[in-house]
């Protein structure tokens, strides 16, 4: 199981655009269209399933939410920020 990173490790590991909202990392990423938002939510469930690791996905009108937190370790690990910046490489 994965360790829990520090507030520290949070704070120099978190990439651009996320926050951290207590034991979850956050973006919201905009796009011009709903199916733009669809598409890019598709694309990310592909990523997370090969990463064995599941975000909470919330698409809206032109907006995708995205939350991670490694739930097995009980809150940030580093698995979180890697599938952040593969969301953000995604994009």
């Amino acid at each position: 199981m994965a360790e829990t990173l520090s507030d520290d490790e949070i704070t120099e590991g978190l990439p651009e655009h996320w926050e951290r909202d207590g034991d979850e990392i956050v973006r919201t990423y905009e796009f011009d269209s709903y199916l733009a938002g669809v598409g890019f939510a598709a694309g990310a469930g592909g990523v997370a399933q090969d990463a064995f690791h599941h975000p909470e996905l919330t698409i809206g009108y032109e907006e995708v939410e995205v939350r991670l937190t490694s739930h097995e370790a009980g809150g940030i690990t580093e698995q979180d920020l890697d599938l952040a910046a593969r969301f953000d490489d995604l994009l």
